[in-house]
């Protein structure tokens, strides 16, 4: 089983609605390829509410497919953790994912 360490978190107003386990971004909203992520929000949100966000330490994300041990890792365009393309890293895979779903940790 997989465990959270949350070193920190922080609020944003949700701008549309967030999922918990996905990438959530600076203006509130689920997190896409071009954007950098804020963090992963610790629960569901619906629009409007102040949603907590996990930002650093090892938290727990969807995988949007397969993602070797330690590599670098970015939103989807669905707010879930891929290998990272371009632009800038949300931090590192502290485990591998095999498939799209796998929960892994990301370490930032």
């Amino acid at each position: 089983m997989l465990t959270e360490k949350i070193l920190m978190a922080t609020s944003v107003l949700a701008t549309g609605a967030l999922q918990r386990f996905r990438f959530a971004n600076f203006a509130g909203a689920t997190a896409v390829a071009t954007d950098p992520a804020l963090g992963v929000p610790n629960t569901n949100y619906d629009i409007g509410e102040q949603a907590g966000v996990s930002t650093h330490g090892e938290i727990l994300v969807e995988a949007g497919g397969a993602i070797a041990l330690g590599a670098q890792v970015q939103p989807d365009a669905q707010g879930r953790a891929i290998t990272l393309a371009s632009g800038a890293a949300f931090g590192r895979a502290r485990d591998a994912a095999t498939a799209a779903g796998d929960l892994i940790r990301v370490q930032r």
